[in-house]
């Protein structure tokens, strides 16, 4: 298996996904923009690239993005140091989505499948999918981690478990001591030959990403047509305010595609049109807002809800 087929792989994903969410929209299509990464060293146009691809004013989605990249060059300095690695030169190449719907009763989620080699041999995969209610249903939550439960369990029983713990942790906002979301599966840096070798692992990256699409068009369906007025979209801005501080601050997809000189517009591309922030903001007691933040920590056993 070669990089080349990775990442073309991821780019038939791409295709795919965008397809589904077009027709789950019913009425925006994506706009795509090819670019080029200038490699510092190599020159311009010699360090791989991309294809961003934007949703805008939907009748569901109000801004999303399902971008793919295949980037190479001389691995940053930066970024040898943080990942304790030896000085060559590395490939990248993923899917990275995230959907923001015009409804606050329609969640926000997120998902990355992605793989990375080095020019020694290094190699991993990394990915996930997460969910971020504007308001928590339980019910719901427990559906969406049941469907990553049924994909992990069809390649290693114990990844649900491992990945979903890893989720928790991960999609946790420290200076808010809450979560981002309701989680999901987390895994970064799988690369070991006790898990199958690079195919097994390339499969189980796979089903996750073919995982995304069904799962997210359920949930629109299940939701856009429930009312809301200026409350709940007051609500949504702030929640939006919620995942805007953790993409800058904490995540480390974000803080990776600007070491590498990624391309800005497309690393960015997961914040929301829209978001607030109002000081020292507290929901009324009892309120559904107040509840859904109730529901937003970690190590909540969605399946047993």
């Amino acid at each position: 298996m070669t990089r080349e087929e990775i990442a073309e792989s991821f780019r038939a994903l791409q295709d795919n996904i965008c397809l589904q969410l077009e027709i789950a929209d019913g009425g925006a299509k994506f706009e795509e923009d090819s670019w080029l990464r200038d490699d510092p060293v190599a020159g311009a146009g010699k360090g791989g690239g991309g294809r961003s691809r934007v949703i805008r004013n939907g009748q569901v989605l109000e801004k999303g993005g399902v971008n793919f990249s295949a980037v190479y060059g001389e691995t940053p300095q930066g970024m040898l140091q943080k990942l304790q690695l030896q000085q060559a030169d590395f490939f990248a190449s993923g899917v990275s989505i995230v959907m923001h719907p015009k409804s606050p009763m329609v969640p926000i989620i997120h998902m990355n499948v992605r793989y990375f080699e080095m020019s020694n041999g290094v190699w991993w995969f990394g990915g996930g999918i997460d969910l971020t209610p504007h308001y928590v249903v339980k019910a719901q939550a427990a559906w969406f981690h049941q469907q990553l439960k049924q994909v992990c369990d069809r390649h290693d029983e114990t990844y649900y478990t491992k990945f979903k713990k890893w989720a928790d942790d991960y999609f946790y906002i420290p200076h808010r001591k809450e979560s981002r979301g309701v989680g999901g599966i987390f895994f970064d840096r799988l690369s070991s030959e006790e898990q199958g070798g690079k195919e097994k692992l390339f499969g189980f990256v796979q089903d996750v990403g073919k995982a995304f699409a069904p799962i997210y068009t359920h949930l629109i369906e299940l939701n856009k047509t429930l009312s809301y007025g200026q409350e709940e979209l007051d609500w949504q801005r702030l929640r939006r305010g919620r995942y805007v501080e953790f993409n800058l601050v904490w995540d480390k997809g974000t803080k990776f595609g600007l070491d590498t000189e990624g391309r800005t517009e497309s690393i960015l591309m997961s914040l929301p049109p829209l978001a607030a922030w109002e000081y020292n903001y507290s929901p009324e007691a009892g309120s559904r807002e107040a509840q859904t933040l109730e529901l937003l920590q970690k190590d909540i056993n969605w399946l047993a809800l």
